[in-house]
């Protein structure tokens, strides 16, 4: 599926060129001539990016680009300017646009900003998707959906059971004692009450250990606590 790009701008004939330069280059297009129709089909369908002219009549560019980042529409943004002002510039991209171009611009150029700011775009959602996700062995934590799954196979947790999992996989190769997992994962609900970890532990070893007699993830270190541990690969 091609990537869908939103261009606004009150010109025709900019609206025109720039429309059938993005096309050529293998995306489909929308179009839009103010900034208050603008926002409001990027509030109600999904683009990859927005071409936004900063000069537009009623809502200008620039709170546009406030008000879906305010929002939280994360659209990455090329936004236009006639004026050759500094502050017009900088004020769009401390608002959160990615780029800009000063018009007279090449269409070329534009395609070419179009498709770098789509390149850093993939590269972050794939850097975030990493930080979100947790491989321990045959564990996979997705730590966003609230998801873990063994061997493929996707595993139920209660709320607070996921949370203790977490913990544990963030702090792995540590010593945790009962009452730091008391204190971090129940923030003191059960003040003094220790046994609520260990009930939850056994929970986890028995949807997570191949044998919950013989552990390889959760040890128990006797006198202290629990440690998380990635399991040995015997050759």
């Amino acid at each position: 599926m091609n990537k869908r790009i939103l261009i606004v701008d009150d010109e025709e004939s900019i609206v025109t060129l720039l429309k059938y330069n993005i096309e050529q280059a293998g995306f489909d297009t929308d179009v839009r001539y103010d900034g208050l129709s603008a926002l409001e089909i990027a509030k109600q369908e999904n683009f990859d990016l927005i071409v936004l002219d900063i000069m537009l009549p009623g809502l200008d560019g620039v709170e546009v680009c406030k008000q879906l980042r305010q929002s939280q529409i994360e659209v990455p943004i090329l936004m236009l300017t006639a004026r050759d002002d500094e502050y017009d510039r900088i004020l769009g991209l401390e608002l959160g646009a990615d780029d800009y171009l000063t018009k007279p611009f090449s269409p070329r150029e534009v395609v070419a900003r179009i498709k770098a700011i789509l390149r850093r775009a993939k590269q972050k959602d794939e850097t975030k998707q990493e930080e979100n996700k947790v491989e321990i062995g045959d564990l996979v934590i997705y730590k966003d959906k609230y998801e873990v799954y063994l061997k493929d196979d996707l595993l139920e947790f209660t709320p607070k059971e996921f949370e203790l999992l977490l913990y544990l996989t963030n702090h792995k190769g540590k010593v945790l004692s009962r009452d730091q997992l008391l204190n971090e994962v129940w923030n003191y609900d059960f003040v003094g009450d220790t046994r609520i970890v260990d009930v939850h532990v056994s929970h986890l070893r028995e949807k997570i250990e191949p044998n919950t007699k013989k552990p390889i993830y959760i040890k128990t270190i006797r006198g202290l606590g629990y440690k998380f541990e990635e399991p040995k690969v015997h050759a």
